[in-house]
């Protein structure tokens, strides 16, 4: 059976979780998310009472209601990396199409998509969505561009794909563009397999997954390089490049937030 294994050593079944699964999941979230906002407005309004402000109670509320719909199942997405309490106990994980961990970016468009398909059409669409989809996915994960898959725990720790010390050099001054997601699946998949195919097949499959992920890369490695070790240059060359614009723009961010708490030109600042 094809698996995929994310940087945790967690092995994934790479076909999609079933919508009964999903479905239990997402009403173990719902449960959990119905009885934070049901606890937070009581809670404002035993706070808001005494203060007997109309225009503090619509504030509080709208401020719950975005957070718990909103703000927390972003935050539990990136956070947990696609495992809410809800698919943790029904063992299955949202990842991106190539098998990798979600982002912040999509774990946002996914719960901001969840306020009118899950929220307003008490799930309606979702549930309608993810039966005709081939790999059950809602209209979030159509958008965001993941899906859910099942999820089996590894006794092997697997370590991720490593750069060939010979192509080091070559794959630092690579034109490498980005890979299409099932492409880079494939060769994720093959290269940890690899060792247990038939020598003709590994050869066969390594060879063709070579051409297909050359045409994305300028220039093409030195003559007589294994198709494998090419594979493996260009996946750990792009886990490096991704991680490496991530930080870089956790940096800006940064610098973008420091800028907008900052005081205006001439005001002192106690806190420097």
């Amino acid at each position: 059976m094809d698996t995929i294994i994310t940087g945790e050593g967690v092995e994934l079944d790479a076909r999609a979780a079933s919508v009964a699964s999903r479905l239990l999941g997402a009403l173990i979230d719902l449960i959990i998310s119905v009885a934070l906002l049901v606890g937070a407005i009581v809670l404002l309004v035993n706070v808001v009472a005494s203060s007997s402000s109309e225009a503090a109670a619509r504030i509080g509320v709208i401020v719950t209601v975005v957070t718990v719909t909103l703000a927390a199942p972003t935050a539990v997405d990136t956070l947990t990396r696609g495992r809410s309490l809800g698919r943790l106990a029904v063992g299955i994980r949202v990842v991106r199409d190539d098998g990798g961990p979600i982002t912040f970016r999509q774990a946002f468009v996914r719960a901001l998509t969840g306020l009118l398909e899950l929220w307003v059409t008490f799930g309606t669409v979702a549930v309608i969505c993810s039966m005709v989809h081939p790999q059950g996915k809602r209209v979030g994960d159509i958008l965001a561009g993941t899906y859910a898959v099942r999820v089996r725990g590894a006794t092997t720790v697997r370590t991720p794909v490593l750069m060939p010390y010979e192509l080091g050099a070559w794959a630092q001054h690579a034109d490498v563009a980005r890979l299409p997601d099932g492409l880079a699946l494939a060769v994720r998949q093959f290269l940890a397999r690899a060792p247990r195919l038939h020598h003709a097949s590994r050869v066969e499959l390594g060879t063709q997954l070579t051409q297909e992920v050359g045409r994305y890369v300028r220039p093409l490695p030195p003559a007589g390089t294994h198709p494998e070790s090419f594979l493996a240059a260009v996946l750990a060359e792009r886990r490096t490049r991704e991680l490496r614009s991530e930080q870089v723009a956790e940096a800006r961010r940064e610098r973008e937030a420091a800028a907008l708490h900052r005081l205006p030109h001439g005001v002192p600042d106690p806190a420097r």
